[in-house]
């Protein structure tokens, strides 16, 4: 019974529930990332290149045993790195936002000094008085 228990304080702990809503929002966005670059940048960057389609960018390495052709598809590889870069720079912006929004903890008290510190800071105090 405990070990239910466990599980379920485990569940409901807010970092998990937290973590659990960043990923599916996570996933969205890496989906709007895509279609931003696959619809949006490579189209405007393979224009300005020269009319040139990222997604067919292919080395041919011959054929398989099947009679198919074998291809290096390092256009789609620049696709995703640019899908990469686009979705780790929006979110270390977000980041950087949300933790300029966070207040820095209250400076600590100073501790109290030693009981022989306050002694003899008692005697000057006396000494000066008098």
């Amino acid at each position: 019974m405990s070990i239910l228990k466990e599980f379920k304080e485990f569940a409901v702990k807010g970092n998990v529930v937290d973590m659990a809503v960043g990923v599916v929002i996570g996933t969205a966005f890496g989906k709007i990332v895509s279609s931003l670059v696959g619809d949006v940048v490579m189209p405007l960057i393979g224009k300005i290149v020269g009319g040139v389609n990222f997604t067919d960018l292919t080395l041919d390495l011959g054929t398989s045993p099947t009679g198919e052709p074998v291809l290096l598809k390092y256009g789609a590889f620049l696709q995703a790195a640019f899908d990469f870069l686009i979705i780790a720079a929006a979110i270390f912006m977000a980041l950087k936002a949300i933790n300029r929004l966070k207040t820095p903890p209250p400076p600590a008290e100073p501790p109290p000094p030693p009981a022989d510190v306050a002694l003899l800071t008692e005697i000057r105090d006396l000494l000066k008085k008098g």
